[in-house]
């Protein structure tokens, strides 16, 4: 009996707990060379960058919130945020979790590894922890570092929506806030396919590839000409749909569908990902993937959720077309030329106006009014009506439209050059263009908000 039980207290002498673990993880995360140049790079670079593109003459207008880079500190965040979520997101991920469990195969380390922990399931939940820790850390110099460099470029001003209406600064940091805080939902899921892939692949380069592959993918099929329902069952449209943080009333819908979907993806890849590694013989030396089981266990379940998805949201919500119908543009158009009119009014010194007083209106058809109107594309023209108190005649405006399919268009002002072309008018922050000269408005796709 005395033997049991030195043989028991040398068994819970030996067993490591999980903070230690993690706690060694995360060292030898943070020791690599590359993972220490992102933290750096992530810290100073988006900084550098706004406050540089602000200062140009020429701002990326084709980028959403570009335009408003010289007026207000707030803008540069959000253009952070377009492109963390085109590029440098998936590649982070990519980095920092699609090689935490590969490493470990090419270094021939997992036999040290076990021998040291001896519990397979403390391995996966303290590498998860760890490649998390580096990946929130990351996500957190993007975010403060962009909005540093805006505010000290630019400073604390209000930013316009994307409906035209202004944001007031605290509102504005706000929603830029939430906005990015969204974005860890998608960036989990590819966080999480790293996991699923530097698992599954081995020591395969194949799985450091995956979250820029699949991102990639979900990118594509954003520009394909899809239903609503298969747009909403990726993803990384939680990465698109967070502009709807910036219209009034927000359009939440899409939002929090992109949400739910893209941590649904992160819980279900992490768990394939610990089936697969506490499944996986670690006594093969030679061991260089799970074959079959990966796609048993890897690609088959995230293709049935996808399937699952699309068709819960398709009988959720009436979205099986494209979502961009003639009337939801009409009125999208007519209220942000509104909100820009009576900005446009203000900074000209002009007498003020209200929106009811405005009674804008928008009509507008694709490709001249033949073939259907829906959808998207750069063949829009619309004609904006507006009245102004004690003037009997009212006023018109041509745009171009170009919509892209996720809602999102730019109006180009077509005449009068009085009203919608390019002159220069007097901001708290120097001379601008025009606002009614081209400005981002946005479509919701779901038509969950008030129409009023």
């Amino acid at each position: 009996m005395t033997t049991a039980i030195a043989e028991d207290s040398v068994a819970i002498v030996r067993r490591v707990p999980l903070s230690r673990g993690y706690r060694f993880e995360l060292v030898k995360l943070v020791s690599q060379w590359r993972i220490r140049l992102l933290v750096l790079a992530c810290w100073i670079a988006p900084a550098l960058f706004v406050a540089g593109v602000s200062r140009q003459s020429t701002l990326p207008s084709d980028t959403l919130f570009g335009r408003w880079m010289h007026a207000t500190g707030w803008a540069g965040p959000l253009v952070m945020l377009g492109f963390a979520g085109t590029w440098a997101l998936p590649l982070l991920t990519s980095v920092v979790a699609g090689d935490v469990f590969a490493a470990e195969d090419r270094l021939g380390t997992w036999r040290h590894l076990l021998v040291a922990v001896r519990s397979p399931r403390r391995i996966f939940v303290a590498k998860s922890l760890a490649s998390l820790t580096v990946i929130l850390l990351l996500v957190a110099g993007l975010v403060c570092s962009s909005v540093i460099g805006g505010l000290a470029s630019v400073g604390n001003q209000p930013l316009v929506g994307l409906d035209g209406h202004l944001l007031t600064p605290g509102d504005a940091a706000g929603r830029v806030l939430l906005a990015w805080l969204c974005a860890l939902a998608p960036t989990l899921a590819l966080a999480a396919i790293g996991l699923l892939g530097s698992v599954a692949l081995g020591r395969s380069p194949m799985g450091l590839l995956l979250p820029p592959l699949v991102a990639l993918g979900m990118q594509v099929a954003q520009m394909l000409p899809l239903p609503v329902a298969v747009r909403l069952a990726l993803p990384g449209y939680a990465f698109i749909s967070w502009n709807g943080l910036f219209t009034s009333p927000a359009q939440l819908g899409p939002l929090l569908i992109g949400v739910a979907v893209s941590l649904v993806w992160a819980v279900l890849a992490t768990a394939l990902a610990y089936l697969l590694f506490l499944r996986r013989d670690f006594t093969n030396l030679a061991y260089d993937g799970a074959g079959r089981r990966a796609l048993t266990l890897g690609l088959l379940p995230l293709a049935a959720l996808t399937a699952a998805t699309v068709a819960v949201v398709a009988a959720a919500t009436p979205s099986m077309g494209s979502g961009i119908e003639q009337d939801k543009v009409q009125r999208s158009v007519a209220t942000a030329f509104a909100h820009l009119y009576r900005l446009q009014t203000r900074q000209l010194h002009r007498p003020g106006v209200t929106e009811v007083q405005l009674r804008a209106t928008a009509a507008c058809t694709k490709s001249d009014g033949q073939g259907a109107q829906e959808g998207a594309g750069n063949d829009w023209r619309c004609v904006v009506t507006w009245h102004l108190p004690d003037v009997a005649l009212a006023g018109t405006a041509i745009y171009q439209l170009d919509v892209a399919s996720d809602g999102r268009f730019v109006a180009d002002g077509d005449g009068p050059k009085e009203v919608n072309g390019y002159f220069l008018v007097r901001t708290p922050t120097g001379d601008a263009p025009n606002p009614l000269w081209q400005f981002d408005g946005n479509v919701e796709l779901l038509d969950t908000t008030s129409k009023g």
